[in-house]
């Protein structure tokens, strides 16, 4: 199936990654359902394209009832789900020892329930279509552990599996799952750490060598523009001269 003819959703598409993969597939000619919290920021990405199919909806991936209102409005405007990209994601990195357990329980509710919800909102739906896919923003933190981000690469760590469980447990419903694990990327995520000695350092670092949130878009795109035989699984991009 082309680009032109599937059912995209995009959860955390109102900037970066998010944003740019949106644009991306509306040139493509993609059936678009784009969610966040941001709705002001969907409604500027919808005015870019007033050509192309794209429905906006406000939500946060750590609502379920949310994430389960997306997946109706692409059913019922659509007909049908072919990809579902779980791409929002924080990032508040600090010192195990300091105790940051609000950070933390955030990191587990939007890196890991969000996902969890989103597949739980379209799973049936493309179980019962034979067909699907689900794509989640991973990163190399989620291949590699550093100091200072034990947490947020437990969450990383824990949609692998979760995206490998997936596939296993799905593949003979012919439904794909990809992760897809950038290295640093000129994105706001650096914005959500609350350390702002750490957080202008990551910022530097994203501006100095960081890739564009285009370049992520690109990696989506190839993914889900592959044959239906064709599954591409897991996926780290690096700048060339990362070297974590």
């Amino acid at each position: 199936m082309a680009i032109k003819d599937k059912v995209i959703i995009i959860m955390g598409a109102s900037s970066g990654i998010g944003e740019a993969t949106a644009k991306l597939l509306a040139k493509r000619d993609a059936m678009l359902v784009l969610a966040a919290r941001r709705l002001d920021r969907l409604e500027a990405i919808k005015g870019e394209f007033p050509e192309s199919n794209i429905l906006i909806q406000q939500a946060d991936v750590t609502n379920y009832e949310d994430v389960n209102k997306v997946a109706k409005l692409a059913l019922d405007a659509y007909g049908r789900i072919d990809v579902l990209y779980n791409n929002a994601g924080i990032m508040p990195t600090s010192p195990i020892v300091e105790g940051r357990r609000e950070e933390w329980k955030q990191m587990l509710d939007i890196n890991i329930m969000g996902v969890l919800n989103g597949i739980a909102a379209v799973l049936p739906i493309m179980e019962k279509q034979k067909s699907g896919h689900i794509i989640t923003t991973d990163s190399v933190a989620g291949h590699v552990v550093y100091p200072n981000s034990a947490v947020y690469c437990g969450t990383k760590f824990a949609v692998r599996a979760i995206m490998e469980g997936l596939r296993q447990e799905q593949r003979e419903n012919h439904i794909k799952s990809t992760i897809i694990s950038p290295g640093a990327v000129e994105t706001e995520l650096y914005k959500t750490i609350s350390d702002k000695k750490v957080s202008e350092e990551l910022h530097k670092a994203q501006k100095e060598w960081g890739l564009s949130p285009e370049d992520i878009a690109s990696a989506v795109v190839f993914t889900i523009d592959t044959p239906n035989r064709m599954m591409v699984s897991d996926m780290i991009v690096r700048p060339t001269t990362q070297e974590i």
